[in-house]
């Protein structure tokens, strides 16, 4: 088994990856908190853990993967702040948070399936966890690590050992970074404290999820109430893996809060290390600026389908893209990298379909790229090495067939709509290539429209132009 290195968060540096258990890989990866569509923001995120995951089947390791729904307890904040993101869901759409659940759990579930992200192992949803979250919360108390108020219980961050080995921050940088939000508490005995259970009572008196607990306030004898975002996963984790796990992932942005807290809650109540590697994709960026609402650049998957885009598209373009780099999303790009998988579509058909073997020099070399922290730029590199190399075409199928275990873009099935291109548009294609070298732009841009008043349109490529029918 060849070794595989990746980035620990944890640690900031480059490790060889052991597994607890030999040749078996535990991990968990935040997943969705389904009150809205997914934007391809966070479908980046879900692309970036199966890239992992098919890399380390790649390398034959079995795979445990823990994604979880979040269908409770997700405040609009981070920080404990505003209101459950459930619950403003349902009053948006006159919906109760299971039908609100239901709905975007379906919904994720298409857009992942037509990105050929794999299914998780496990897909939990915090809502079935309760009584597990309600023991977990139950111990931290016993053990001093949490403490109760009219509110809430909340976890005492003065008492976690090294609360911030995630972030690195000082203390009083986690501190300044918290609000004074209409749920702040004044019975909370450190600004940074967060919530592992929330009493219906205060701004969640009329919450639409709650369950019953042992815990009790003066405000609320029957301890009906519903838990904090952190705690769901330390539980769900915890019950489905164990208490130490090979991996957790999630975006940077969990990196100070959400991650953070989840290291301090589950080592506190489970007395052992509960991450061995820490793993964080970075964000996708809109025109090199953060996605909004507000500029309507948060795109769904049925966004980019309804422009024209095959989904595999999008799924290529991330390939372009390191998972710990910042990505630039485009509609430009998406073309560019339409064109790019097309290209390599044609390439491949035109192998023929007699399937060879595998060449073992390709192959190490594409391990190589995978195996260097999950580098898929490198190893779509090996794969354009590989078409252009001088093997026969069917070990050259075979080969690359066999890349696309982790890749990822159905070579095996490719459906290409074959468009005969008639012989008056071609020639007006050539003719503006000519003009084009000659740098008669206006000539080119006469040409271009004729061929789209024709019914076609025309890209500029590096090797020259395509033609597709409009």
């Amino acid at each position: 088994m060849e070794k595989i290195f990746l980035y620990n968060t944890l640690t900031r540096q480059k490790e060889e990856f052991k597994s607890i258990k030999k040749n078996l890989v535990t991990m968990y990866h935040c997943g969705p908190t389904v009150y809205w569509t997914q934007h391809i923001g966070n479908l980046r995120g879900m692309f970036c853990s199966d890239l992992i995951t098919k890399t380390f089947k790649y390398n034959n390791y079995k795979i445990k993967l823990v994604r979880n729904y979040t269908d409770v307890g997700h405040l609009t904040s981070d920080r404990d702040e505003g209101v459950d993101k459930m619950e403003k869901a349902s009053k948006r759409e006159n919906k109760n948070p299971i039908e609100i659940a239901n709905k975007y759990i379906k919904i994720f579930e298409r857009d992942i399936k037509e990105l050929n992200i794999d299914n998780a192992t496990y897909k939990p949803r915090a809502t079935k966890y309760i009584k597990q979250m309600i023991k977990m919360v139950s111990i931290l108390l016993k053990n001093g690590y949490a403490y109760s108020t009219d509110l809430a219980i909340y976890f005492d961050v003065s008492k976690a050992k090294n609360y911030n080995q995630l972030s690195k921050q000082k203390i009083e940088e986690n501190i300044s970074g918290v609000g004074k939000g209409d749920v702040e508490d004044k019975n909370k005995k450190n600004p940074n404290d967060f919530a592992l259970w929330f009493f219906k009572a205060g701004k969640h008196v009329n919450a639409l999820q709650y369950w019953k607990s042992p815990f009790k306030s003066n405000l609320v004898k029957n301890g009906y109430g519903f838990p904090g975002w952190h705690i769901e996963c330390s539980t769900m984790s915890k019950e489905l893996l164990g208490k130490t796990i090979d991996i957790h992932m999630g975006g940077i942005e969990h990196i100070p809060v959400h991650h953070t807290n989840e290291i301090a809650q589950s080592e506190s109540a489970n007395g052992v290390k509960f991450v061995n590697y820490w793993l964080h994709n970075e964000h996708l960026l809109v025109n090199n600026e953060k996605m909004s609402k507000s500029t309507g650049t948060t795109y769904s998957l049925g966004e980019i389908k309804q422009k024209g885009f095959n989904p595999l598209i999008l799924r290529y373009f991330f390939l372009q893209a390191h998972y710990r780099s910042k990505q630039n999303f485009t509609f430009e790009s998406l073309k560019s990298a339409e064109i790019g998988l097309n290209n390599i579509y044609n390439q491949i058909q035109s192998l023929g379909k007699k399937i060879g073997k595998i060449n073992n020099d390709f192959k190490k070399k594409f391990i190589k790229s995978l195996n260097d922290d999950f580098n898929s730029s490198k190893a779509l590199a090996v794969l354009q090495e590989t078409l252009k190399s001088n093997l026969n075409n069917s070990d050259k199928l075979a080969t690359i067939l066999d890349f696309d275990k982790v890749l990822g873009l159905n070579f095996k099935n490719i459906k290409l709509e074959k468009i005969e291109i008639p012989e008056n548009i071609k020639l007006l294609a050539e003719k503006r290539l000519q003009v084009r070298q000659e740098k008669n732009w206006n000539e080119s841009d006469k040409l271009r429209d004729e061929i789209n008043k024709l019914g076609f349109e025309i890209e500029d490529t590096k090797d020259g132009y395509n033609l597709k029918k409009k």
